[in-house]
């Protein structure tokens, strides 16, 4: 259905907003500033927690608001609130009028329309009864049970999200997106003599909840969470030191997108913040690196028709080759740097500013079969699966933990190792690529990113690399 009349309902007919009303108090807010648009926002969510066959928490919430923003140079005006009504949109005007008041700007040209679909707009929280719900996350815990008598804890969870948004202009140009958003985890606890031990699995994406439904979808998960456990029961401590590491397809990619992405993001670059200012059309990464940020993926968790301004995403190339190509971009820092915006422009809600965001960050293909990355080490580490890490966006510098990983002997996968953590520096790590696989992968779809206190749904992506001289941190005595 069309996302402009869907929300014709939910903002005009049932908050009685008048759309002529408001296209008036937004061209006359914004009148001489540089941008600016008004943002309402109506979103359901839920979760439900099953933890050793009882329901822990469950919650299901209703929110709805509006920001209203004026831009003028560097400078913001922003306010918000969360009370859907046109008295409240114009005391809101008279706080930003007055904030950007002096200013003589040319409006920016708003976005280019858009006719993509890349998901459902379909409400996911109205597919399942909440008793549906739990039976499932039962289901779930009945049968790792039967796998396995050395499982301790079973965690189930999952969640859904139905958010609609609304951007209008001074223009009197209107967008919209209806964004689903669901979710399925999976934790399992394993215990063998006086050693215990977690694996975990997680899937997700904007779509409906009918795939979870599929036991052959979710067993395969459960499947996935117990090995990862059982695997961690035979680890043994990793060895600290310099060594050539290979990283798996698919979530190792959230490596690329902390230590690399965040660096792209055209804020950064535009305050000379990041340790990739001013490198454009220079070298930043080993040959055939080709690293993309690409928002319009059907059905991935970090994919969006429109950002939170209304310009709609593309595939944009970052990385070309080892050449720094471009930069993650917002309609303010673009306009300030003199770049095109990338559809980037993301916020946590109303109640916050747009900024440059990554959607959906990976790095393409390489040449090179899998198993021959794996045999070209004689002694290094394989590392598949991260949990928590931290990174500095101005010198690159990161620490990554990682939940799974195994020694490399001599051209083969060894015992899991436990405790390793890798240490590195982003820009550095790209210069270190040796060999780009074929596989790429994207995560399960399960990540979230962070920055400036706003959390906005993210997909990674990567094929196996093999990295030369990475330092690893271990617990071998």
């Amino acid at each position: 259905m069309n996302h402009l009349f869907l929300t014709n309902q939910i903002f005009f007919d049932r908050a009685g907003l008048d759309p002529s009303r408001l296209d008036a108090v937004v061209g006359e807010t914004i009148q001489g500033a540089d941008d600016g648009e008004l943002f309402l926002e109506y979103c359901q969510s839920e979760a439900i927690t099953l933890d050793d066959g009882k329901i822990k928490n469950a919650h299901y919430d209703t929110m709805q608001g509006f920001g209203l923003r004026a831009v003028s140079g560097e400078a913001t005006a922003y306010a918000h609130s969360p009370e859907l009504s046109f008295t409240a949109i114009q005391r809101a005007a008279k706080t930003v009028s007055a904030v950007k008041s002096g200013h003589n700007g040319k409006l920016a040209l708003p976005p280019s329309v858009t006719d993509q679909v890349l998901y459902t707009d379909l409400n996911p929280m109205t597919e399942m009864t909440f008793d549906s719900k739990v039976a499932l996350l039962s289901d779930i815990d009945g049968y790792l049970r039967n796998l396995d008598d050395r499982i301790v804890q079973v965690m189930a969870s999952i969640s859904g999200e139905w958010q609609a948004i609304r951007i209008i202009r001074p223009n009197g140009s209107h967008t919209a997106d209806i964004r689903p958003l669901v979710q399925l985890n999976i934790s399992v606890t394993v215990a063998d003599g006086g050693r215990m031990e977690n694996g975990s699995q997680g899937t997700g994406g904007r779509a409906s909840y009918s795939s979870f439904v599929d036991p052959d979808a979710w067993q395969n998960q459960a499947n996935e969470a117990l090995r990862q456990a059982l695997v961690n029961l035979d680890s043994v401590p990793t060895p600290a030191g310099e060594m050539v590491v290979v990283l798996g397809p698919g979530w190792p990619g959230i490596l690329l997108h902390e230590a690399i992405g965040h660096g792209l993001e055209g804020d950064f670059n535009r305050k000379k913040t990041s340790a990739f200012s001013g490198l454009l059309g220079e070298r930043v990464a080993s040959p055939g690196v080709v690293v993309v940020d690409d928002g319009t993926i059907a059905n991935r968790r970090g994919s969006i028709t429109v950002d939170d301004e209304g310009t709609a995403p593309d595939e944009t190339v970052l990385i070309e080759d080892g050449i720094l190509t471009g930069y993650i971009q917002d309609r303010m820092n673009a306009r300030l740097m003199g770049m095109q915006t990338t559809g980037n422009g993301r916020r946590q809600s109303y109640a916050h500013l747009p900024m440059p965001r990554m959607t959906n960050t990976y790095m393409k293909n390489g040449d090179k079969d899998p198993s021959e990355i794996l045999e070209s080490v004689e002694k290094g580490l394989y590392a598949v699966n991260f949990g928590g890490g931290q990174v500095d966006i101005t010198s690159g510098k990161f620490v990554f933990s990682c939940t799974e990983a195994y020694l490399i002997e001599n051209g083969k996968l060894g015992p899991p190792a436990k405790g390793a953590t890798l240490i590195g520096n982003g820009p550095d790590v790209l210069t270190r690529i040796a060999m780009i696989g074929n596989d790429m992968q994207l995560d399960p779809g399960i990540g979230s990113c962070g920055k400036n206190g706003q959390s906005v749904p993210v997909g990674v992506g990567q094929p196996t690399l093999r990295l030369n001289g990475l330092t690893v941190g271990g617990t071998a005595a």
